[in-house]
């Protein structure tokens, strides 16, 4: 096992949860290298002390443990393989671990081109959104080799506080796709209950106080009702990537034979909204698609 200081994490991808995650890796003291498509969204990570390098293969050639952190599937196929990917630029026993939310399918693939040229890949998404990014309070849910999982825990350690081994390669993509399926329902009833309130002359806050911390409580109702009350749309989590997970997971879904009503009828709400000029904005803004039906 590695030594704190024989670990060069590599870091792809500096959005809005992946800049709060590098920083906590600089906080506890690991050397850092990254690399984002616009070195303007690094400034603030490079200022706390990690070092810039413009491509996935300078990533793979400088670090022995890489997180990657970017947007759709195919972000994560164009930083893993080719000629200037992670996978054939990597050295022998380097980690590989992608905390995009990608596909499971993907995830496997990685995982078994990785283990051909002796490169440990761990799939690795995480849920908790730009506040658990802060914190260091996300929820990290792994598949792939145990062995590697426990090698790779004190960095997991970092970032968040419940992290689970969920089984083989892509058991923690599936995992996510639980997390995102629950979710998506969630959100509807959130903002429902939000409007249903503010209909029924009720004060929203007080509202909120009270159900919070009874049956109907949830991280949604917690953390982004109170965004919605005080009309903060700004992104925790992007609405255009909630999309792709729930497509994601619909697909999924459908290879399974399993019929998701709940899921599809969130899809849909999102996809308008994302029609409305919404897609940059925090999953919360759901509440706007009541006003546009008004």
């Amino acid at each position: 096992m590695m030594k704190n200081n024989e670990i060069v994490i590599g870091f792809i991808g500096l959005g809005v949860m992946g800049k709060s995650m590098a920083k906590n890796l600089l906080k506890a003291g690991y050397s850092l290298v990254v690399s984002t498509r616009s070195k303007e969204k690094a400034l603030e990570v490079i200022e706390a002390g990690a070092k810039w390098l413009d491509t996935p293969k300078d990533i793979a050639n400088a670090a022995n443990v890489v997180i990657t952190m970017v947007g759709y599937p195919t972000d994560v196929e164009q930083v893993y393989f080719g000629e200037e990917g992670l996978i054939y630029n990597s050295s022998k026993n380097t980690y590989l671990i992608d905390m995009t939310t990608s596909t499971p399918t993907l995830a496997k693939r990685i995982y078994h081109e990785a283990k051909e040229v002796g490169i440990f890949a761990l799939d690795a998404p995480v849920s908790g959104g730009d506040i658990g990014a802060r914190d260091g309070k996300l929820a990290i849910m792994v598949g792939g080799d145990e062995e590697a999982f426990e090698a790779m825990q004190p960095i997991f350690e970092i970032l968040g506080t419940n992290i689970t081994y969920q089984g083989q390669a892509g058991a923690g993509q599936h995992t996510k796709m639980c997390n995102q399926i629950a979710i998506a329902t969630n959100m509807i009833g959130v903002c429902e209950a939000i409007i249903y309130a503010e209909k029924a002359g009720l004060n929203p806050e007080k509202v909120l106080q009270t159900i919070s911390s009874g049956a109907a409580g949830s991280w949604s109702l917690s953390n982004l009702a109170p965004r919605i009350i005080q009309g903060n749309f700004a992104p925790g989590f992007y609405i255009k990537h909630f999309i792709k997970d729930m497509k994601i997971a619909l697909e999924e879904a459908e290879k399974l034979e399993m019929n998701v009503p709940g899921l599809s009828l969130a899809k849909n709400m999102y996809d308008r909204l994302a029609e409305m000029g919404e897609e940059n904005s925090g999953t919360q803004a759901l509440y706007k698609y009541w006003q546009q039906q008004n």
